[in-house]
């Protein structure tokens, strides 16, 4: 009983929140220094290697809320080639399920300020939904909550302008609609997720060199049919290039802070917090993300 009432619970809470309603793909809040999660033309940009693992945990008060892990790499294979690997791991409940892909980028030399990066991710999302934890009210079992695993394929495209000291993102991470089991009041059902449409773009505003402070300005925007959009606005400021302060807010659901401090020339170290603003929610939720990222 305790254990359906969770789950109920975490419903409840999806059907009232705006940002989870409007994305079947899990949120990412530090998604600045993890972009080719969502857009694999970040494979390599720079001519660098990035490699980052990042953990958020949502509704800290809520048991069995949504956590996500993340790990991504991306290195350069070349002047204009670059390569990664993405994978999203995010759990709800009886459901987990798990995306994995590799990315591809290519860059094109527009003028000596400005690049072009094209990318495309091949992949698939492993889906697992476990029912053997829930407990029926008549204690007996049904064939339609039989556990289910399952393995879709998927692709997507992206493109990055990035000149000196701003950048503008496009992407569809997953262009092809896949099926999932859902519970669906109180019932389980085959739901479709859809394609996801990603836009991004921020500006580096250097205060001066004497003060050394860059301020950062930045938002994403989440789009996927028949639900509401979902926008973060984030305003950063980094003082010397060692530590990074800022605020986020996402529209009609969420407002937070963050800060990440170099803890080398190559080792950063993120986190975020979040607290719920939606008005269909009564209580104060919480959530935390972390992220580790090595760069060289």
């Amino acid at each position: 009983m305790k254990k359906v009432k969770n789950i109920l619970m975490c419903i409840a809470l999806l059907l009232t929140s705006s940002v989870i309603l409007a994305q079947q793909e899990s949120i990412i809040t530090l998604y600045k220094d993890q972009m080719n999660l969502v857009n694999p033309a970040y494979a390599g940009v720079d001519g660098m290697t990035d490699l980052a693992i990042g953990y958020r945990k949502q509704w800290l008060s809520v048991k069995d809320a949504p956590t996500v892990q993340t790990a991504m790499l991306g290195a350069s294979m070349g002047k204009n080639l670059g390569i990664g690997l993405s994978i999203v791991n995010s759990k709800i409940n009886i459901e987990n399920q798990t995306f994995v892909g590799v990315d591809f980028s290519y860059k094109l030399i527009m003028n000596t300020e400005t690049d072009l990066y094209l990318g495309i991710k091949a992949g698939g999302n492993f889906y697992d939904v476990n029912t053997s934890g829930l407990e029926l009210y008549d204690g007996i079992s049904d064939l339609a909550l039989n556990s289910r695993k399952t393995f879709n394929p998927n692709f997507g495209v992206g493109a990055l302008l990035k000149m000196t000291n701003a950048y503008v993102s496009l992407s569809i991470p997953r262009l092809l609609n896949t099926q999932r089991t859902r519970l669906n009041d109180g019932k389980v059902a085959v739901a479709t997720d859809t394609p996801h449409f990603y836009l991004s773009a921020g500006y580096d505003y250097d205060l001066g060199n004497l003060s050394m402070m860059v301020l950062k300005p930045s938002f994403m925007l989440r789009e996927v049919s028949g639900a509401p959009i979902s926008i973060d606005a984030n305003l950063n400021m980094s003082f010397m290039d060692a530590f990074e302060i800022g605020a986020m807010y996402r529209f009609n659901n969420a407002a937070g802070a963050n800060a990440k401090i170099n803890i080398s020339k190559n080792l950063l170290f993120g986190y975020a917090y979040e607290i719920n603003t939606s008005k269909e929610v009564t209580s104060s939720l919480t959530t935390h993300e972390f992220l580790l990222k090595y760069r060289f």
